[in-house]
């Protein structure tokens, strides 16, 4: 099919001189959708010959990891989909030789090197432990691009220093770069590369570019050929077609839909009845209607006419509800189950019977500390919601958040979040603009930084910030600081004052997240959280001023009295050498 990644693969292996092969290989090429969100994976394992059971491990090394990695969520990166579903096999593997006989000779145990090559859009990443190789092959020579994870004590002596199961952490190499069409990888195990020939591994996949599998066959006869003692496996794939550098084809199908008609009360469209208009603004139309097969509340949105040639700002509105149907969370906003056949682009929504959060906080100028604390955690669970899945929200901000009749916070508005896995496909449409709302937004946004989680703690801050004083921290500052000495000069105005009883050490929880250098703010939302309800150790060792600041009186009567003590001790001493 047009304008996917495919590839040719051809694979091989053989015990050799060995009495059974400890190798194992494995890969995966998914269709649609899988093949465009997580990509196209191939593994190789070699286990251990001090092990009785380390073909064990191999094997299942290799099919946990092609059957698990398409499991993890989509939203996620490769680097953290591999990572995570590795750590967990090292975790297995190396428990089972723990309740094991090999539990104190991990050497005979369930270990084995393990690397694999994930190919997704136009890039390939790699991961490797142990001393299987990933070569590619480039003007006619084999470069090797993973490094093998051996300890050499002497010329024929070398340990293993690094494998999957070998220890409870697991240290993994990673590394990714951009695909070429015609790019060559070759997948060994020691047994291939310590005895066949490296011109000879380039004629066989030049000779035989349409048979690959019998590359791979006849590379395996030269090891073997050479004195091979060791089990071989080879796999060599080659790059046959790249995604186009087009608008990405997950959105594709649902862009071709043409936009709605102007929407109108007791309307129908689409099996819905229209109630009214909620919201309307340049981006977008909001409305309340009923569903007519289930009879319940709906909020459908639909895209703005004058912004329909906007690929980016439509990839941007079909993703909120892509995102939606990833997070299932009571504090983010839910999509509808779409029974029917959609005939136009818009997005249907649950309906929340309550206000914005900008709207309440209007009603409540003078809200108490409790009650702020106890909307900032509830966003704060959404937005942890988001960052497992790998997403930042990036337009956090009171009126895309909204509070129930039953006091229950949510989440909205999703047209700005980053997702980092669907940011891994190759796509054009590049979207340099700030999509969040500029007081709201952290100050390494306007750098042209990409930013982390800790961009939407500092929005999280702003939002607490504002609850409690009815002011945002730095006014409209931020978005004209564009550079780190601006923004160094940024000064936080503290939340303490006369009308309110905020305490100190609420206040220094709230600059911290604040801080415009995001390295200085809080590495987890969950740390913001605990402070805004306990007194920071570090905040108070720095508020307890030394003794002589707070009680003159009292700390020279303790010198005085250290002095005294310090006199007695020598007129005893002299006493008692006379």
């Amino acid at each position: 099919m047009p304008n996917q990644l495919s590839i040719s693969i051809g694979q091989g292996s053989n015990k050799g001189r060995k009495a059974i092969n400890q190798d194992f290989y494995g890969a995966r090429i998914p269709k649609d959708p899988l093949l465009t969100s997580k990509g196209i994976a191939v593994g190789l394992a070699d286990g251990i010959s001090s092990s009785e059971v380390s073909q064990q491990a191999s094997e299942v090394a290799v099919k946990s990891f092609l059957e698990d990695y398409y499991c993890t969520p989509d939203s996620w990166s490769v680097k953290t989909s591999v990572q995570r579903v590795l750590k967990a096999a090292n975790s297995w593997l190396y428990l089972q030789t723990r309740n094991s006989p090999y539990r104190y000779s991990p050497d005979r145990g369930y270990v084995c090197t393990f690397t694999t090559l994930v190919l997704k859009s136009n890039t390939a990443h790699i991961f490797h432990v142990g001393d299987t190789r990933v070569y590619r092959l480039v003007d006619n020579c084999l470069e090797q691009l993973t490094e093998d994870h051996r300890l050499w004590v002497s010329q024929d002596k070398s340990y293993l220093r690094r494998a999957l199961g070998m220890k409870d952490q697991l240290e993994l190499d990673y590394r990714s770069f951009t695909l070429e069409v015609g790019d060559i990888f070759v997948l060994a195990t020691d047994g291939i590369y310590e005895f066949a020939d490296e011109k000879f591994i380039i004629e066989m996949i030049n000779d035989h570019s349409g048979e690959l599998d019998k590359a791979a066959s006849l590379i395996i006869g030269e090891a073997l050929k050479q004195g091979s003692t060791d089990n071989l496996t080879v796999q060599i794939v080659r790059v046959d077609e790249l995604p186009r550098q087009s608008a990405n084809e997950i959105y594709q199908q649902l862009t071709e839909l043409p936009f709605p008609p102007a929407l109108e009360p007791r309307m129908m469209f689409d099996g819905y009845q229209i109630i009214r208009e909620v919201h309307a603004s340049s981006r977008s139309h909001v409305f309340l209607a009923m569903d007519t097969e289930t009879n319940t509340e709906v909020i459908i949105k639909t895209p703005s006419v004058d912004l329909r040639g906007d690929r980016a700002y439509l990839e941007r509105f079909l993703m909120e509800e892509w995102v939606a149907r990833r997070i299932n969370n009571a504090h983010v906003l839910k999509p509808c189950l779409q029974t029917r056949k959609r005939n136009y682009l818009y997005v249907v929504t649950q309906f929340i019977d309550g206000q914005t959060l900008a709207q309440w906080m209007i009603d409540h100028p003078k809200s108490d500390l409790e009650t702020v604390r106890g909307i900032v955690e509830q966003i704060a669970k959404g937005l942890r919601a988001f960052h497992r899945q790998e997403m930042l929200h990036q337009d956090l901000r009171p009126n895309n958040i909204m509070i129930d009749r039953a006091g229950t916070v949510k989440i909205i508005d999703f047209g700005a979040t980053r997702v980092a896995g669907v940011m891994e496909i190759a796509s054009p449409i590049k979207q340099h603009e700030i999509l969040g709302t500029a007081p709201y937004t952290a100050p390494e946004y306007f750098l042209g930084e990409a930013g982390s989680t800790r961009s939407d703690l500092f929005s999280l801050g702003v939002i607490a910030y504002q609850m409690l004083s009815g002011r945002l921290p730095y006014g409209t500052q931020v978005a004209r600081c564009t550079t780190r000495a601006a923004q160094r000069k940024l000064n936080y105005r503290s939340v303490v004052d006369d009308e309110r009883e905020i305490p100190a050490w609420v206040d220094d929880a709230i600059s911290k997240a604040l801080n415009p250098n995001p390295l200085k703010r809080y590495e987890k939302l969950s740390e913001f959280i605990f402070d805004l309800r306990h007194p920071n150790k570090a905040f108070l060792n720095k508020a307890r001023s030394p003794l002589m600041e707070r009680n003159p009186l009292l700390f020279w009567k303790s010198v005085s009295f250290i002095f005294a003590v310090i006199i007695v001790i020598l007129l005893v001493d002299r006493a008692a050498l006379k």
